[in-house]
């Protein structure tokens, strides 16, 4: 019997190539979104399902999940993808701004999870896939409330992790560098303070260069096959994470932060 995906966020980007490319691989597809009526024609067409769901609604994510249970009767993998950025100094950030921020990437992440884990449960094993990014494990400037919300992430799915594994339930991190997507167009919202517009312009440049080199969200989808595949215990997977996670990795604290700042801000 075929395996089936759950998947928040499939409009576009990294979703939808996922939806896409586990359809062709012979899975079942429950593909959510906000608004199904407005999801890109080439989703709509078997394996794949679409449901509506909004992460920060408690009701509409009960809702897809028995949706997509009258339509497969499992779920054998959820991926957790749903998600945005906000950029902007943290001086510039309203308040209504970080709870929106931590209600779709972290509160929606946990939400879904709550109420897919007894299903889990139930059957004897699962997988929870948490997309992240590598700066879940490293700070970029004017990115602190994105930032946080995947620092937190990767703190809740490794957590989870050992909580789950009586059940036979295991967690993964997927973590992509830049993704060349609709991530940076209809995905990303900006907060603008005049003393730091200057050095903001030149960290989005910055940003913006290195998004145009970035791993395609179908690349990222082979990723989260591989790791939607991997019977081990591994719990991250790094998806093309770019130059500067590596540098972050290697350099020294006062050789690092200095360089990240003539790259990026000053």
């Amino acid at each position: 019997m075929a395996k089936t995906i759950l998947i928040t966020g499939a409009s576009s980007g990294i979703g939808r190539a996922t939806a896409l490319y586990f359809a062709e691989k012979g899975w079942n597809v429950a593909a959510t979104l906000r608004d199904p009526l407005k999801a890109d024609p080439i989703l709509q067409h078997p394996p794949i399902s679409l449901f509506a769901l909004d992460v920060t609604n408690a009701d509409s994510i009960a809702q897809a999940i028995s949706d997509t249970l009258s339509r497969y009767q499992k779920i054998d993998v959820l991926l957790n993808n749903a998600g945005y950025g906000l950029f902007g100094p943290v001086e510039a950030l309203g308040s209504q701004q970080i709870q929106q921020q931590f209600a779709t990437n972290l509160f929606g992440l946990i939400s879904v999870t709550q109420q897919v884990l007894p299903i889990m449960r139930a059957a004897g094993e699962g997988l929870i896939l948490n997309v992240s990014s590598i700066v879940g494990r490293m700070a970029l400037p004017y990115a602190s409330s994105y930032v946080a919300t995947k620092f937190a992430v990767e703190g809740v799915s490794e957590s989870m992790r050992y909580e789950l594994e009586p059940f036979h339930i295991r967690v993964k991190l997927i973590e992509p560098g830049s993704i060349s997507t609709e991530f940076g167009k209809g995905s990303m919202q900006m907060a603008v303070s005049d003393p730091y517009r200057e050095s903001m312009n030149k960290f989005l440049n910055v940003f913006t260069k290195s998004s145009s080199r970035a791993a395609r969200p179908e690349e990222v989808a082979k990723i989260i096959y591989r790791a939607a595949n991997d019977s081990s215990n591994r719990l991250r997977y790094l998806a093309k994470p770019g130059p500067f996670f590596w540098m972050n990795r290697i350099l020294p604290d006062a050789i690092w932060r200095p360089l990240l700042v003539k790259v990026m801000v000053k």
